[in-house]
């Protein structure tokens, strides 16, 4: 491995050409710069210098050690980095696992606040879906997991606390025929028509559904907008998230109906396993207990279109 003393001197006579102006630039004597080139070559036995010409230049040889050289001056000083960073209390990754009930976009400026701590830590987001939010805990592929339901399962050292809680209201779109029908709705009428659901991402354990009845034909999507969506186009009925779909309800795009069984509300949750809480996870911890930013992600963000 060159010193840096060593990989000065390429680049020096790399972007220079001479030994002069090579030597000026390190503010070494040229003979000083002469005896250290000549070391070199004979260190690698090959010859890095090509001084046939009216400029000095690297040979091939010469460019793919300056090229390689600074690529391993590169990779110590992150891993200096990385020790210094691991020895300081800081993770080397932060593993985020997401509900997908949650929107991204609102742990954005949280994100932003992190990154200004210049800790080093590299952060990794995520989605599941109902069980398997839990699932990816437990099974180490996730370091916290935000937005869970149900409740907590039994996981060796977790830790948990509740983000806050998710109402729903039954919605569908105007031109669907449960639009038209007296309320409150029975459960045999909602059994008769589709519903829509976000399919659980559970690997393992079996997935749930929530808001659907024994028997109903269920169209399955991959996220909550999606499932917004299909019943703002009469694809289907459910349960959505009653502040997230208000702009809708009032723009008359979804219609709010009563039902013979209300649904109850949900509780979300933030959880991580104890054994190991570093400085990062602490930091995320400690801001997720923050009531405001925990409504806004309870609460979502409400779709105008």
């Amino acid at each position: 491995m060159l010193s840096e003393e060593e990989l000065a001197l390429l680049d020096a006579i790399r972007e220079t050409g001479s030994l002069s102006r090579a030597a000026a630039r390190l503010n070494k004597a040229p003979s000083t710069v002469s005896h250290a080139a000549r070391q070199l070559e004979a260190r690698f036995d090959a010859l890095l210098f090509d001084r046939r010409r009216y400029r000095l230049q690297l040979t091939p040889a010469g460019h793919l050690l300056a090229h390689e050289a600074g690529r391993l001056m590169q990779d110590v000083a992150r891993m200096t980095q990385r020790v210094r960073q691991i020895a300081s209390g800081w993770e080397d990754r932060l593993w985020i696992v997401t509900d997908e009930i949650l929107e991204f976009e609102l742990l954005m400026p949280v994100i932003r606040d992190f990154d200004a701590l210049a800790s080093g830590v590299k952060l990794r987001f995520t989605h599941e879906v109902l069980s398997g939010t839990w699932e990816a805990l437990r099974d180490g592929r996730a370091d916290l997991i935000i937005g869970a339901t149900n409740e907590p399962p039994a996981i060796d050292g977790l830790q948990w606390f509740e983000l806050g809680v998710m109402e729903w209201t039954f919605a569908v779109s105007p031109r669907h025929a449960l639009a038209r029908e007296p309320q409150p709705l029975p459960r045999e009428r909602i059994l008769s028509e589709r519903g829509v659901a976000v399919a659980d991402s559970a690997r393992v354990t079996p997935g749930r559904a929530y808001g659907l009845l024994g028997g109903q034909d269920v169209l399955a999507v991959p996220s909550m907008r999606a499932k917004i969506q299909a019943q703002r186009a009469g694809l289907g009925v459910g349960w959505l998230p009653r502040r997230r779909v208000a702009r809708l309800v009032e723009r008359g795009e979804l219609v709010e109906m009563t039902t013979a069984s209300p649904r109850e509300p949900n509780v979300l949750y933030v959880a991580w396993r104890g054994e190991h809480v570093g400085r990062a996870l602490q930091w995320w911890i400690e801001m997720l207990r923050e009531p405001r930013l925990a409504q806004r992600l309870v609460e979502g963000v409400a779709l105008d279109a």
